[in-house]
């Protein structure tokens, strides 16, 4: 006697309700010297020793948060994440992942101050 029940043959899909796609923060890499820091960058102090344990970190495992850019004449200006830029600059990187963004002058400081309130030190 056989007890098993028929496939329900609808698959996941039927159970697991479809989601939207997730927006898209495409990275690309960027030739760090393409890169000039944004005079508009909250953080004035960077500690040394600090940058030089990021920078071991990041010839170990490389850089896992994609720094922010604007478009900026021939280049780009740094929104958020100047330690990462000046780690990997000690590390001898290259090239940094990057998301490039529009951004009014407003909305880069406003960036910069969350990503600088956000941490610890």
């Amino acid at each position: 006697m056989n007890d098993r029940k028929p496939p329900l043959g609808r698959g996941l899909g039927a159970l697991i309700p479809p989601t939207p796609p997730a927006t898209s923060r495409a990275t690309s890499q960027c030739p760090i010297e393409a890169i000039r820091p944004s005079p508009l960058q909250p953080r004035k102090v960077f500690d040394d020793e600090k940058l030089d344990e990021l920078a071991a970190s990041i010839r170990e495992i490389g850089v896992i948060q994609p720094l922010i850019v604007r478009p900026s004449g021939d280049g780009y200006e740094l929104i958020a994440g100047e330690r990462r830029w000046r780690a990997a600059q000690r590390a001898g990187l290259r090239e940094v992942p990057v998301i490039v963004k529009e951004l009014a002058d407003p909305e880069t400081v406003a960036i910069a101050l969350i990503e600088n309130i956000q941490r610890e030190n």
